[in-house]
């Protein structure tokens, strides 16, 4: 691909231009970071658009994850490929495993403002950049009322976790990672304004808009699953919420970084990831470089950890993936057990909810995120999606962990107003 570029671009105005371009086309990806400052990003947001070819399941395992230049998700029913469980949860808005697609263009935004568009010529890549660098306006008025509804009651939310309480005590798992669901029929919808306004109230660094034909998914994750760069991976496990407070938010944090429950919950999902990337790490390279790390986003407190690994000679893009995914912040400790039990107690299967998405480099580097924080669309049967979950511990109060998933979800409520 040939490429171009531009200097001093604002990502925010870029982002929302791209936004706009989106509607005009069945494939698009825009990955951003909304200006957050972690430590590890490459890129203020990465964008593609056009499908030169659309990989499913089948063709990510025989070698379509590798190199070269492609967007989509894992979707949380993958774990099936990897592990023998059970499923049976109704499906509701018919997403498929996992699809990627290779597009005719890519755009990066370096940290340094550089805009760098790829295309098939020079010619190409200039007619895009001019494209893109025409001015719009910065937030799209379309309508973005999704009136939600809940696939349980808050009472059999409690009961369920009840029951996986007694499962805890009697040792069947530690932890298990448990989500409800909601669901809204798509009326009148403009997808690209629902994201800005969920992007707007979080800020979250892992943002996605992905749009793939009829299926649309709105994502503010503020959470890493995987990074790949050459020979080294990452993982920035979340585990530990509560409200960012507008005043004195200090206080906030010292509670929750000294709650015995979260601080449990996250140390035993980092238990789980180190034993994930150990399957596919070069001996004795697995380490924790920061433990009950404490960040503060536009909403919410999040407790982060990070681990690193250098991988062994060979290993693939597919092997890292199989050796841990679902990413345990979703699944809970014994993984296999807990996924098995999370099955069994909820009332739909989750999709894309859980999974990832992400892109692969030309190089073969790549980056996912968690799919949390969404609303997952699907314009063909005109259903819309929401899940959102948390980690169950013998510590867990019922009704706490209902108000925790309430505030997780509070953005994308008000937003869908």
């Amino acid at each position: 691909m040939k490429k171009v570029s531009a200097h001093n671009v604002d990502p925010i105005t870029i982002e929302n231009r791209l936004l706009e371009l989106s509607s005009s086309r069945s494939f698009f990806a825009l990955y951003t970071s909304r200006g957050y400052p972690n430590s590890h990003k490459k890129y203020e947001l990465v964008f593609g658009w056009g499908a030169k070819k659309v990989l499913f399941k089948e063709e990510l395992k025989s070698g379509g994850l590798e190199s070269g230049w492609k967007f989509g998700f894992l979707g949380y029913e993958l774990r099936h490929e990897f592990e023998e469980l059970s499923k049976g949860n109704p499906t509701q808005g018919d997403w498929p495993d996992a699809q990627f697609f290779i597009p005719e263009i890519v755009g990066v935004l370096k940290l340094d403002g550089t805009l760098e568009i790829s295309a098939s010529s020079q010619e190409e890549a200039q007619k895009v950049l001019d494209m893109v660098l025409q001015a719009s306006s910065l937030i799209k008025d379309g309508p973005t009322r999704l009136e939600f509804q809940p696939i349980e009651t808050r009472a059999q939310y409690v009961q369920a976790i009840e029951s996986l309480k007694q499962h805890i005590q009697h040792g069947d798992i530690y932890e298990v990672n448990y989500c409800t669901s909601f669901r809204a029929e798509i009326k009148e919808l403009d997808p690209v304004a629902l994201f800005q306004k969920m992007a707007n109230a979080t800020d979250a660094p892992f943002s996605a808009y992905l749009k793939m034909d009829h299926h649309i998914l709105l994502c503010t994750s503020p959470e890493r699953y995987v990074l790949k760069e050459e020979r080294s991976i990452l993982s920035q496990p979340i585990k530990g919420t509560n409200r960012r407070l507008k005043q004195d938010n200090e206080r906030a944090q010292k509670v929750l970084l000294e709650s015995e429950k979260e601080r449990a919950e996250n140390v035993m999902i980092v238990d789980l990831v180190r034993n994930d990337l150990s399957h596919v790490a070069s001996k004795g390279s697995v380490e924790v470089t920061e433990l009950l790390g404490m960040y503060a986003f536009k909403n919410v407190n999040q407790m982060i950890s990070t681990v690193k690994a250098v991988l062994k000679p060979e290993v693939s893009n597919w092997d890292i993936i199989a050796s841990s995914f679902p990413m345990g912040s979703m699944t809970g400790a014994p993984k296999i057990s807990a996924m098995e039990l999370a099955e069994l107690h909820e009332k739909t299967a989750r999709e894309v909810y859980s999974g990832a998405t992400g892109y692969v480099t030309p190089e073969g580097d790549f980056d996912f995120n968690v799919v949390i924080r969404s609303i997952a669309l699907n314009t063909l049967s005109k259903v819309a999606t929401l899940h959102v979950g948390g980690a169950i511990t013998i510590l867990s109060d019922p009704q706490e962990e209902y108000e925790e998933c309430m505030l997780k979800a509070e953005s994308m409520f008000q937003s869908a107003k």
